[in-house]
């Protein structure tokens, strides 16, 4: 059966996905690019990134798996891009450059219409405004047999946490402290909404958590 899942999501140490003043300079927030540097030296990102010579170790492995059976995404609006409001035109076309490196369909969740866009190596994102369940179940019929993978950001992971939908959780979380920003965890009973940690392990430069919904 087709499980939700979200992979590689960098936490800070007191809970923090992301930083403050998100904006186009700062996609992450000030200081959010810290909670990911456990992900930038990997062969995945240098592959995808950079010069293809990264490390091999259990960062990468663990960054690899979130990429293994994955047939769609859902990504929240600030995942695409820092456009608010209504879409002024259709120029933004996401942070990856003309080859995005989902290569599924991609579903962005938006209050405002905009037409899909199909970019090389087939990612096409699909802009869903009627919601997470709806994002989810159109991302589940294009996924088939394979598993959706939910990007983020924290506000989108929160939302389906608190719905329960989420089957998986992986945290990779950084041994720093970010202070303020977007916390994943404020005002959210992970144990009363039926989850449960089944497994952590330590990488280079972070511990990585892993989560399930208690069966």
């Amino acid at each position: 059966m087709s499980k939700l899942r979200v992979q590689s999501f960098g936490l800070s140490l007191d809970g923090y996905g992301a930083g403050p003043q998100q904006s186009l300079d700062h996609p992450l927030g000030v200081g959010g690019p810290e909670i990911m540097q456990w992900f930038f030296p990997t062969q995945l990102w240098q592959s995808m990134n950079g010069d293809g010579h990264g490390e091999t170790g259990v960062d990468n492995t663990v960054a690899e798996e979130g990429f293994k059976n994955i047939g769609a995404w859902i990504l929240g609006r600030n995942m695409f891009g820092p456009v608010r409001g209504p879409w002024p035109d259709e120029s933004w076309r996401g942070w990856w450059g003309e080859e995005p490196p989902y290569h599924v369909p991609v579903f962005v969740l938006t209050h405002h219409p905009r037409p899909s866009l199909t970019m090389a190596g087939g990612t096409t994102f699909h802009f869903v405004t009627e919601g997470i369940h709806a994002a989810l179940a159109q991302a589940k019929a294009a996924a088939g047999d394979l598993d959706v993978r939910l990007g983020g950001g924290v506000a989108t992971v929160r939302q389906y946490l608190q719905a329960q939908l989420i089957d998986e959780l992986h945290l990779a979380i950084r041994p720093m402290l970010l202070g303020s920003g977007e916390n994943l965890f404020r005002d959210i009973d992970l144990r009363a909404l039926g989850y449960e940690c089944h497994r952590s392990m330590p990488g280079e430069r972070a511990q990585h958590v892993f989560l399930r919904k208690r069966s």
